[in-house]
């Protein structure tokens, strides 16, 4: 049986997602304002190696930044409900522009979700 990250179609599509993702918090005005870098692309690529690592693909993000410590690495910005909820809008479109089974898709945004949820570290405006 085929892993999560083979069944989708591996590499390029958590490239698709990442892009189409990234291309809805540039112009976020919660979320684009926590991305120190001007250019997304490097937090694109973080988020891709980090997702292809989680679903069975390479393990290039840990080999390159460590373990993942997302709270952790998370915890300098203000995640309120208001900035999950941008955040969970991108990613919902991205995922739904997808080419990947129902099955597939619920999979994914049931992760997405709960990874979401988690990242909140207040409820300030």
């Amino acid at each position: 049986m085929q892993d999560f990250y083979e069944r989708v179609g591996g590499q390029p599509v958590f490239e698709e997602l990442t892009r189409t993702f990234y291309k809805g918090v540039a112009t976020d005005p919660i979320l684009k304002p926590m991305y120190p870098e001007e250019d997304l692309e490097p937090a694109r690529v973080r988020l891709q190696l980090f997702l292809e690592q989680y679903w069975g693909g390479p393990t290039t993000y840990q080999e390159t930044r460590g373990h993942p410590r997302l709270r952790m690495r998370h915890s300098v910005f203000k995640i309120n409900p208001a900035a999950k909820e941008a955040w969970l809008m991108h990613m919902e479109h991205a995922v739904k522009e997808l080419s990947i089974s129902e099955l597939d898709r619920d999979e994914l945004w049931d992760y997405l979700e709960r990874a979401a949820h988690s990242m909140l570290n207040t409820f300030e405006d």
